[in-house]
């Protein structure tokens, strides 16, 4: 990182508690800990460990066959902030005003002040330092400094876990799709005590998931319990280990300096790889960095967890995973820590058995369907229009391991998990399509369908499907005679064979794609562009997101977009559409969309930068890279909009860049710079090269840090690319 970068309390719009919970929150992927008030937050919620989850019944008026039985929602687990502080009279400090907050991105510290009160008005002042480690992914470090305020005396402090406390907020029932629910079947108990440790135990009773925590005090110098002088401005310093599901470990304590060191080097690696910077807007190059920042500590590292919706920032959308890794986040990780992309790729791949069977529930004796929303891979989601209907996940997911094997090669990958998921998917898009006559020529079709568009549903021959799943087709054809050829005896293993390759090639070929002739744009499904126009001049601004104030049959009568869906598929296939077709088909789904998908922004501005409509892309960008720190969709106090944090990297990267990779696998750069900034610089990683690419007014300035040269396409203009930086004059010159 070029220089220290902050967030403060003063960059944050709101100071709704909720908010700042999660925007100054810390997670490494493991778990994560929301930034809550140290003395008023509830004692027995705070913490998310990824993966820990409980089941609960789904409850049907009119149930049929093979909807989902069960539900999954992310455990929140007693909060490890949490102090209690007394005076020498046993009175407690109860109240807290929160002075000041910061989070160093450079180094993943965050440092708060507080005013504590009794309820005799005195004060003291609070100051706390914490960080988690991201290289042992089991630690948490948190420290309390006081002074004295309007009250001198000894103070008293308790950092014991508190495993039963009233909520302020109770119900199992949600109006909210984006909210969580409560659970009542966690036991909270603990194991092991002594003066300088607590051991918890969390045990849930369906899924039959159990996780420790340990508290320390560190070095030996602070009890759990303790008396202290304000005289002497006290520090007490303490850590915890977060175990893993399920497993007893035995970990070494660490001190709070290596837990801060670990951090530090994580975040100083992660920025020479994948740092992107905004020259002339320190505003929103600040909201980037963080972003970036936040996007990698919500992501799971180990192959059996993934992104949820709200990362580890909250429980929103009950900690579920969605389509979001794939079309929204995995973009940043295969071009700046690959291995990151892998292991995500690599969840998918341990989920592959539900997959298969919830394509047998689905009718299909080949292939496997992926579950919608889930944590352990098992389809969670009773609302199946919007769901399972959404099969398009498949072909996301198979866009996602095309990306990654052409920015990588990682014949390994492809040998172990790559092709078997493009066979499977492949499969199930073969099996649960048809074929059909349109006008004297026989064309493959995908009926009662769901593109990304949730104010669209059960559709014939979605846009955006039938272009993933020929995309998905293709890869299977292509990256199964990579195999054949590198590992014929793997390749024989999976089932497969160069016959059922070419009957994916002939399918590709003949997949059908709806268009409307009257406006000469792709037509979002069959029917679209026969309904009517939402009424969008008689729906008041409260009455936005629609899906919480509309019956979704009556959304569905109407031309209304929740998000990108057509012009998504733009995004993602540049080579299929001209730059006249895709003005005509920007100007109108933009006027019909209404962006209540956090997901939609950051895509109309990359599609608005390539057209070189830099007001639009410049306005929709602002919106993307502040949301959170805005509180733009009104429920940041769930959790942060993790895929729009990736869609803020796309935005500069995919979009004010103009980067893609050509079908020749090519990397290709068209710069569009904002006249409000001076310039922007980002590094990427490409088939084991890092490159850093700098683009002002006028020129693009490409180095190879590492590896080496390269071709590399710029304003459509090839360059080979060595040692010395490559400086390219806005016209090629």
């Amino acid at each position: 990182m070029t220089k220290d970068i902050k967030l403060r309390l003063k960059d944050v719009s709101s100071s709704n508690p909720g908010n700042l919970e999660a925007v100054f929150s810390f997670g490494n992927g493991h778990f994560g800990v929301r930034a809550t008030n140290p003395i008023e937050s509830n004692a027995v919620e705070g913490t998310l460990v990824n993966g820990f989850f409980e089941y609960s019944l789904i409850t049907y008026g009119e149930a049929a066959a093979y909807y989902p039985k069960r539900n999954e929602t992310i455990v929140s687990l007693p909060n490890l902030r949490k102090i209690r502080v007394f005076d020498d009279g046993h009175g407690e400090f109860t109240h807290s005003k929160l002075v000041d907050m910061q989070l160093d991105l450079s180094n993943g510290k965050l440092v708060e002040e507080y005013e504590l009160s009794n309820d005799k008005k005195q004060t003291i002042k609070m100051n706390v330092t914490s960080a988690i480690d991201q290289r042992e992914v089991h630690f948490y470090g948190i420290e309390y400094a006081f002074e004295a305020g309007t009250y001198k005396g000894d103070i008293y402090i308790d950092k014991s876990f508190v495993l039963e406390e009233a909520k302020a907020e109770a119900g199992d029932d949600i109006d909210d799709p984006r909210k969580t629910r409560e659970l009542k079947s966690i036991k909270r108990e603990v194991v092991a005590t002594d003066d300088l440790s607590q051991t918890i135990a969390i045990s849930t009773a369906e899924s039959q998931q159990r996780i420790e925590i340990t508290a320390y005090g560190f070095n030996n110098e602070s009890p759990l319990t303790k008396k202290l002088a304000l005289v002497d401005e006290p520090k007490v310093g303490y850590g915890f280990i977060v175990g893993e599901k399920n497993e007893t470990g035995d970990f070494a304590k660490e001190d709070f300096a290596t837990i801060k060191e670990n951090s530090a080097s994580f975040w100083h690696d992660t920025w020479q790889n994948g740092e992107v910077s905004i020259a002339g807007n320190d505003e929103l190059n600040l909201a980037l960095h963080y972003n970036i920042f936040q996007l990698n500590q919500a992501t799971g590292r180990d192959g059996k967890t993934n992104i949820a919706a709200k990362g580890l920032t909250g429980p929103g959308y009950e900690g579920h995973t969605f389509w979001d890794t794939e079309m929204y986040m995995i973009p940043y990780f295969i071009y700046t820590n690959p291995e990151i992309a892998k292991k995500l790729l690599v969840y998918r791949y341990n989920t592959l058995d539900f997959a298969r069977t919830r394509a047998r529930e689905l009718g299909v004796n080949q292939g496997a369907l992926f579950a919608w929303r889930s944590i352990n891979g098992e389809e969670t989601s009773a609302y199946y229009p919007a769901s399972t209907a959404a099969y398009h996940l498949d072909g996301d997911i198979a866009y996602a391991i095309g990306n990654y094997y052409q920015a990588t090669h990682d014949m390994d990958f492809l040998k172990n998990y790559g092709f078997e998921m493009l066979l499977e998917t492949a499969r199930f898009f073969r099996e649960f399509g048809t074929w059909a006559k349109r006008e004297n020529k026989t064309v493959f079709e995908f009926h009662t369908v769901t593109g990304p568009d949730e104010y669209t549903a059960m559709v014939d021959n979605n846009y955006f499907t039938n272009r993933m799943a020929q995309n998905n087709f293709n890869l299977a054809y292509k990256l199964g005679l990579v195999l054949m050829e590198e590992d014929p005896e793997g390749f024989s293993k999976l089932g497969a064979s160069v016959e059922e390759l070419e009957s994916f090639k002939d399918i590709a070929e003949r997949i059908y794609f709806p268009f409307n002739d009257e406006y000469q744009i792709n037509a979002q499904d069959d029917t679209f562009f026969s309904k009517a126009i939402w009424p969008f001049d008689e729906t008041p601004k409260d009455k936005y997101p629609l899906l919480l104030h509309y019956h979704p049959l009556n959304i569905y009568r109407y031309q209304v977009n929740k998000q990108a869906d057509t012009v998504l598929a733009d995004l993602l296939f540049p080579e299929t559409i001209d730059d006249d077709q895709l003005r005509r088909e920007f100007d109108y789904y933009e006027k019909i969309t209404t962006h209540d998908s956090s997901l939609s922004r950051s895509i109309f501005s990359a599609l608005a930068a390539r057209m070189g409509d830099m007001k639009k892309a410049y306005s929709y960008f602002s919106d993307t890279v502040r949301m959170d720190l805005t509180d733009l969709q009104g429920n940041t106090e769930d959790g942060l909009h993790l895929a729009n944090l990736g869609g803020s990297w796309l935005s500069v990267v995919q979009g004010f860049a103009g980067m893609q990779v050509t079908s020749a696998g090519e990397l290709k750069i068209i710069p569009h710079l904002p006249i409000e900034w001076d310039g922007f610089e980002f590094r990427i990683v490409f088939n084991g090269r890092l490159l850093n690419i700098n683009i002002v007014d006028g020129k693009t300035t490409i180095k190879l840090v590492d590896g080496q040269p390269m071709n590399i396409i710029v304003n459509n203009k090839s360059y080979k690319l060595e040692k010395a930086t490559l400086d390219i004059l806005s016209k090629g010159e």
